[in-house]
């Protein structure tokens, strides 16, 4: 299995942000200064890289103690699809699309649950946000079962320009989210349809949730009143494809 590459010091990092690398996170020292940080932060910046600030003792660890110059940098292991042309190809197929957006979706191990269900049901691509989401990286792709490989995965500056680009090819929006009254059983999701995951914390964001077609929850008949977000995406996916074979 492919296995995310770690690259360090400064102008390495330089180089394959200019290069169109696709990097999943930038660990820099704290306290650092200098012309060519200031430099790699300008692109950092430029580029929406995820970053985090570290103390020194991280940097050695990740970079096996080599000279990292005060930076460590994680290039993703897959490449990455541009949304625009996957939509297109998938309203071109002889297919209704089914696609996936997660709202700030964090944990690694969720993710690659999320991706491997979405391979078994056919999903045509997630969508993910550049800053704030899980990376895709071995564990990632260890969870997935290698699907993270098969399914092709998009990244957008924020949430909201998949749904604008959804909107324009009306791909229906169907948020999962415990703040409503409707349920996943009684919305038609046999039509094009992406569907909204949120956070582990927070679930779909407010802002979110204004903007989308549709709201729907699971029954939940137990004490604890929620699921976790992986579980709940397969339930959703599995809706899915029940109400599309039936057709």
């Amino acid at each position: 299995m492919e296995q995310t590459t770690t690259i360090f010091g400064i102008r390495a990092i330089i180089e394959a942000i200019e290069s169109n690398s696709t990097i999943d996170k930038v660990y820099l020292q704290k306290g650092l200064r200098g012309d060519l940080y200031f430099e790699l932060e300008k692109l950092i910046k430029k580029n929406k890289i995820s970053t985090s600030l570290v103390p020194v003792e991280k940097l050695n660890r990740l970079s096996k103690h080599n000279n990292h110059q005060g930076a460590v940098a994680k290039i993703s292991p897959i490449k990455f699809y541009e949304l625009d042309e996957l939509i297109e190809q998938t309203l071109n197929a002889d297919t209704t699309p089914l696609f996936i957006l997660l709202d700030q979706l964090s944990d690694v191990r969720n993710f690659g649950a999320i991706i491997r269900t979405a391979e078994c049901t056919g999903a045509h691509g997630i969508i993910i946000q550049k800053s704030g989401s899980a990376p895709v990286n071995a564990e990632t792709i260890k969870t997935s079962a290698g699907a993270a490989f098969k399914v092709p995965i998009c990244k957008v500056d924020h949430i909201k320009d998949a749904i604008f680009q959804f909107q324009a090819a009306d791909i229906k929006l169907v948020a999962a989210t415990e703040k409503t009254e409707e349920s996943i059983y009684d919305v038609a999701l046999n039509q094009p349809i992406a569907i909204v995951m949120g956070s582990e914390h927070k679930g779909v964001s407010n802002s979110v949730l204004k903007m989308v077609d549709y709201k729907a929850k699971l029954p939940l008949l137990g004490e604890i009143q929620s699921l976790n977000v992986s579980v709940a995406c397969g339930a959703f996916l599995y809706e899915t494809v029940r109400q599309r074979i039936k057709q």
